[in-house]
């Protein structure tokens, strides 16, 4: 019996590290993030934004995974879509700082807008572990908005 039960520890191990997508620690990766967001600006466009942030919103749906999520905000700083947490829907983020008093969302868009993309470092909640934690969140520009999703360090 304990040879079966370290046998099928030993088949796990090997299962989490090398299925594709799986991070040992169950985060989500730097490539992860820029596909989850290149797949939602096409969904965006092929879309519309009402079927879109319906789809971005939905906890369960195909923008969640792990840690991972999409979000939207305008360029005015309000918030359109957000997958890991709703009530900020609505919400100007635009003057947010982070726990650095570091003006995130304020450099995320002015990135956008000169850009069209980019990578903006920052330390946000996670939702998984609940604390705050240092998060990369790579972004593009759809029309006046911008489509990102992050990554926890």
């Amino acid at each position: 019996m304990k040879q079966l039960l370290k046998s099928m520890s030993v088949a796990a191990c090997v299962l989490a590290l090398h299925v594709p997508g799986w991070a040992a620690d169950g985060r989500g990766t730097a490539a992860e993030a820029t596909a989850m967001v290149q797949r939602a600006v096409e969904y965006l466009k092929a879309n519309g934004p009402a079927k879109a942030y319906a789809a971005f919103n939905d906890q369960a749906g195909q923008f969640k995974d792990r840690d991972l999520y999409v979000f939207v905000i305008d360029f005015n700083g309000k918030v359109q879509a957000h997958g890991a947490n709703a009530k900020l829907i609505g919400k100007d983020l635009m003057n947010l700082k982070d726990a650095d008093d570091k003006f995130f969302m304020k450099e995320m868009i002015d990135t956008a807008k000169t850009k069209g993309k980019g990578w903006i470092d920052y330390k946000w909640p996670n939702p998984v572990s609940k604390a705050i934690e240092s998060k990369s969140t790579y972004f593009e520009k759809v029309d006046d908005t911008l489509v990102g999703c992050g990554v926890y360090k």
